[in-house]
């Protein structure tokens, strides 16, 4: 790369520098009428903590600009998930907020487009990149940056599920003790949520605010099994509605709750085990079986070749 170029290109950025200066000051802000309506519009009192939500960070709440949301949209239209989107953030634990993820997303690809900038920068100085491979590597980084945060919000809503089964059995056993010595329904979930910590005592303590919001306890529980995608928390779910509608002991149902997660915790190991025996076959089969036949005919060969 001469001089030349080097000087433009840094001319380039210091304009973009300037530019984004310049739109970000208070004179060039554009106030809407939601704007200037919402500080008369909002209620100066602290909410209760047991009806408040966790919002986006603060750092993604500044780089949520306009701009970026407006590529986000263009991100929304092209992939066309919302549902599935909204479904899996609130499998991971997070606000379903499918604009701040779009934005998040326009971000990583803005991370992966310089990442390949960078790339392209060192090939062209090298004289191996020409300028349209310089261009698709910019284009190919920006869009793994989308594709993989979208990935990682899969892997995290997975593990917190993975947690959450982990938990699930002791939380249905202190359930069952809290029912067992005398406590309601309401009370045991207080009691237990209270005591615990975890993604699904969390989770207790939502359903609690829910309850105590005016929702029934019904009702409150269904949310508990809809914002999570497992299905014996949706059958433990459904065992405790029956018998609170019902009016049948919940300490048993509790109690054959925790003793079915825990055989289908053993089914799933025992599952994953047998998988791992057949991928433990393959530096078997192809290196330590022929490394054990070369050590037991090496010294025949070696005595064959002596004797002739």
């Amino acid at each position: 790369m001469s001089y030349l170029q080097q000087g433009l290109a840094l001319g380039a950025v210091f304009g973009l520098g300037l530019v984004l200066v310049w739109r970000g000051l208070p004179v060039t802000r554009r106030h809407t009428l939601a704007d200037r309506v919402l500080p008369y519009l909002r209620d100066q009192a602290r909410p209760s903590t047991l009806l408040t939500t966790v919002g986006m960070p603060r750092h993604w709440t500044v780089l949520s600009a306009t701009p970026i949301r407006r590529a986000g949209m263009v991100i929304d239209r092209v992939f066309g998930d919302a549902a599935t989107v909204r479904r899996r953030l609130q499998r991971a634990g997070q606000p379903p907020d499918v604009a701040g993820f779009r934005a998040q997303q326009v971000m990583a690809g803005v991370g992966g487009a310089g990442a390949g900038l960078l790339l392209a920068a060192a090939g062209i100085s090298a004289g191996q990149v020409g300028p349209f491979l310089a261009l698709m590597l910019v284009l190919l980084g920006a869009a793994l940056g989308v594709v993989v945060w979208d990935q990682l919000l899969s892997r995290r809503a997975r593990r917190r599920e993975e947690r959450m089964l982990v938990e699930f059995p002791t939380i249905a056993e202190f359930l069952a003790l809290a029912v067992g010595a005398g406590e309601g329904a309401v009370g045991a979930l207080d009691r237990v949520s209270r005591l615990s910590q975890g993604e699904l005592a969390g989770e207790l303590r939502r359903c609690l605010a829910d309850a105590r919001a005016g929702a029934s306890l019904p009702v409150a529980l269904a949310g508990l099994a809809d914002r999570t995608g497992l299905p014996s928390l949706a059958r433990f779910v459904d065992g405790i509605v029956i018998a609170v509608e019902r009016g049948t002991p919940l300490a048993e149902v509790l109690r054959a709750q925790a003793q079915d997660v825990r055989e289908n915790g053993r089914r799933v190991l025992m599952e994953s085990a047998g998988r791992k025996e057949i991928a433990m076959m393959v530096p078997v089969v192809f290196l330590i079986l022929p490394l054990t036949i070369v050590f037991a005919l090496f010294p025949g060969l070696s005595f064959f070749d002596f004797t002739f």
